[in-house]
């Protein structure tokens, strides 16, 4: 079983890519430190669980066809810092990089759900500050949904904490099925496909403005 909540975006049919042309969306995964994210990352890519991960930071290259259009997911598995003076903290360069965001916990660890809702505020100050979007591609994933009997962190927890972000939020199991995995992955891109065309559109609705004024100043 898979627990999701989907963000408050305006879906529409119209994306801002060519229907043939190929779509590039850098993913960045954020979390605690033995939370699942390389083992995400990795069913993601091979549709295999493989459970014991080093302390590897890698930059995998996949590409997947998505409602008949072909995609290229760059996917930046980050490592935690375990320095009391970053918790939490997410890198200028890493913020420049994604397109979005997949912010996983544990929900066997509530330390570690603690770890992503510092992530969601630091990721929305910062783009907040440098003027981006007021919405940012996040999805917040409870992983091990295998493991109840150890639960910390419950459902409700993490889908009031997606909805006060205005986030997806999913509960899956990397351990038990490929298919969540491949939800939240999913869904991502389409958050990223709307944050895409509502930026293409204010850029087009403010060069139409200037226009417009640009005239009237000539007259």
């Amino acid at each position: 079983m898979v627990v999701q909540v989907k963000p408050n975006v305006q879906h529409s049919s119209k994306m801002t890519e060519g229907s043939q042309q190929k779509v590039e969306a850098n993913v960045l995964l954020l979390g605690a430190e033995n939370v699942g994210k390389s083992a995400l990352t990795v069913r993601f890519l091979t549709r295999r669980f493989i459970g014991e991960y080093g302390d590897i930071e890698s930059i995998y290259n996949h590409n997947d066809r998505v409602d008949g259009r072909e995609i290229c997911f760059n996917i930046w598995d980050s490592l935690y810092s375990q320095n009391s003076d970053t918790q939490g903290c997410v890198t200028e360069k890493q913020l420049r990089w994604a397109d979005g965001f997949i912010l996983v916990y544990s929900i066997c660890d509530r330390a570690s759900f603690s770890v992503v809702s510092q992530q969601v505020r630091r990721i929305r100050q910062a783009k907040k500050h440098a003027g981006g979007a007021d919405k940012v591609p996040i999805i917040i994933v409870g992983n091990k949904r295998d493991l109840q009997h150890r639960r910390t962190v419950s459902s409700e927890e993490g889908r009031m904490l997606a909805l006060s972000a205005d986030c997806g939020f999913f509960e899956i199991s990397a351990a038990e099925t490929y298919h969540g995995v491949l939800l939240v992955f999913h869904e991502l891109l389409e958050v990223i496909r709307e944050s895409r065309a509502t930026r293409k559109g204010i850029k087009g609705i403010v060069r139409s403005m200037s226009a417009v004024f640009g005239r009237r100043r000539i007259d």
